[in-house]
């Protein structure tokens, strides 16, 4: 009796939508409607790529009005749409034949339009992105009379936590708050930054510096501005930060260290970006200061993240700290027959001769030892952009030696043993008779 008391209920509700939906949406008129909207997505879609191909040329910057065509160009189609529904609106308005379903749609169409011309001026960024889809939603919601309903609901989905009652609406409404405030924050920040790496009268350090705690700065003010407009009481998350602290103390030391070695870095000004930098088998400049790590660029074009920690704790080396002058030095080798003098004077004037070898303090080669196989010399050579790197300019002066010393006759040695035998074995001797 039960199960087929269920099935006739099941029955009822059936049927009733099923009236209801014949009687409200599938109807002749909507019919009609449908067909006058999709002909005119249609026409729409063929004239708007069209009008792309006629106008997405290469040159379109070099138009006039090159900007303006650029943003509308993505919103041919929807225009044109929009355009043949109001005129569609307009006649049947005129001849008062039934128009819910087009006055809804143009409605919608409009809104997004709209929406998506104001976002194209901004930076198409995820935040941008997400800003529109949210404002549309609720313009779409409005439009169907559907925005009261779905506040009610989502306040009615509730969760209570002793005095603390956070409902679906809480959360949502929260999640944009603090959506909008973040994006402020974000864009804040980059006028900031602007502002700041504008300013030559901050040494580069002291820029990176500000800029990351305005930026730090700024975002901890948008998120504690959104907890309160939603009115959620900070008081609240006292236990939250205590165990915060104490996961600090424990798993997050590591993050912790690196923050703090990077405020270190920028507050004595050790290192700071464009300084070129060699730890521990890793030479190249500074890219960027991050909060946890020192973005380190090296000749070859590798990018090294090096912990912040590691700057501070090992030893590091800075060719560009208090003087960018970097002095040179670079082995050769003659043979012992060769003239000593005459050697040292050519090594001196490649290295003279080289582009990036400043004049003051001059090059100087100087005798470095007797070696077993080859005179050694010593050649000091002086730069002052090692940010150019130093291999290459280490090369083109061992060229120019190179070649002066095959000019000049200047004989370079490598290494070779002379062998010489006293006596035979008396064994061999007797073999050999």
């Amino acid at each position: 009796m039960k199960s087929l008391w269920l099935s006739t209920v099941s029955e009822k509700k059936l049927d009733a939508v099923t009236e209801w939906l014949l009687e409200h949406v599938l109807t002749y008129d909507h019919f009609i409607q449908a067909m006058v909207i999709t002909c005119a997505l249609l026409i729409a879609f063929l004239a708007g790529n069209r009008i792309k191909q006629r106008f997405s040329a290469p040159d379109l910057s070099r138009r006039r009005f090159g900007q303006f065509l650029a943003t509308v160009l993505p919103l041919a189609a929807p225009l044109i749409w929009l355009v043949l529904l109001l005129i569609s609106l307009l006649v049947a308005v005129e001849a008062e034949w039934p128009h819910n379903l087009l006055t809804i749609l143009v409605n919608l169409l409009a809104v997004w339009i709209l929406i998506q011309a104001t976002s194209s001026l901004f930076n198409k960024t995820s935040w941008a992105r997400l800003v529109a889809v949210i404002a549309w939603t609720l313009a779409a919601l409005n439009i169907l009379d559907l925005l009261g309903p779905t506040v009610r609901l989502l306040d009615r989905l509730s969760l209570k936590l002793g005095a603390l009652r956070i409902s679906l609406l809480t959360v949502l409404e929260g999640f944009l708050t603090l959506a909008l405030l973040l994006w402020g924050a974000r864009i804040l920040s980059h006028l900031l930054e602007k502002r700041i790496r504008e300013n030559s009268a901050l040494s580069p350090s002291i820029q990176v510096l500000f800029i990351k705690l305005s930026k730090v700065s700024l975002i901890g003010v948008a998120i504690l501005v959104g907890l309160r407009i939603v009115g959620i009481d900070l008081t609240a998350f006292t236990i939250f930060t205590g165990a915060v602290g104490v996961g600090i103390g424990f798993g997050l030391q590591k993050i912790v260290s690196n923050l703090i070695s990077g405020i270190i870095l920028l507050l004595d000004k050790s290192i700071k970006p464009g300084d070129v930098i060699t730890v521990g088998e890793t030479y190249g400049w500074v890219n960027s200061l991050g909060a946890r790590y020192t973005s380190l660029i090296t000749q070859d074009g590798k990018e090294f993240l090096i912990p912040n920690e590691d700057l501070i704790t090992q030893r590091v080396e800075n060719w560009s700290f208090s003087n960018s002058t970097v002095r040179l030095k670079i082995p050769v080798g003659i043979a012992y027959s060769s003239d000593v003098r005459k050697a040292m004077a050519l090594c001196e004037e490649a290295a003279r001769q080289t582009e990036r070898i400043i004049r003051t303090p001059p090059p100087i080669c100087l005798l470095a030892g007797f070696g077993n196989s080859s005179v050694d010399l010593e050649l000091r050579a002086w730069i002052n952009d090692p940010v150019n790197g130093v291999k290459n300019v280490k090369s083109d002066i061992l060229l120019r030696i190179w070649e002066s010393f095959h000019e000049q006759g200047i004989d370079i040695p490598y290494p070779q043993r002379d062998i010489h035998i006293k006596s035979m074995p008396v064994e061999a001797e007797s073999r050999k008779l």
